[in-house]
């Protein structure tokens, strides 16, 4: 019985631990912050609370404006979505950010992030962005 216990108290633990993403599902999940469907896979952003809980968006600045309007959220982890791996979610704080240019997102926040700096590099040319840090995004809002 107690190894019944002992397992079952693990696989709690563990499940409540996790700080990785949950898929965005495009056309069905909603922006919490503008409440629009969420339909492009390279704009995507998501939010964990430290209590666990997801919150996503159509746009990182949306993403960005609902975290400072919502300063009781206390926030675990950012995820974007990679701009080139469509609806591909990585940690927002080692992205690669593009913005303006020929950049057009859902609510005109205009970031592109990007998982490697050779991909910001190669589209940074093509989209004729400006190149910015995860510090620099923050801080714009």
């Amino acid at each position: 019985m107690k190894k019944i216990v002992l397992l079952f108290s693990s696989l709690l633990i563990i499940s409540c631990v996790s700080n990785e993403p949950k898929p965005i599902k495009l056309n069905v999940d909603s922006c919490e912050f503008c409440k629009m469907t969420i339909s492009n896979g390279k704009f995507g952003a998501e939010l964990l609370t430290k209590k666990g809980r997801y919150y996503k968006f159509d746009d990182l600045s949306c993403m960005m404006h609902y975290t400072k309007e919502n300063t009781n959220v206390q926030v675990q982890s950012f995820f974007v979505n990679d701009y080139a791996k469509d609806n591909t979610l990585i940690p927002a704080e080692q992205c690669f950010y593009l913005h303006g240019g020929s950049i057009n997102s859902p609510m005109r926040g205009n970031f592109a992030a990007f998982a490697s700096d050779k991909d910001q590099d190669d589209f940074q040319k093509q989209l004729n962005a400006k190149m910015l840090t995860w510090e620099q995004v923050f801080t714009m809002y």
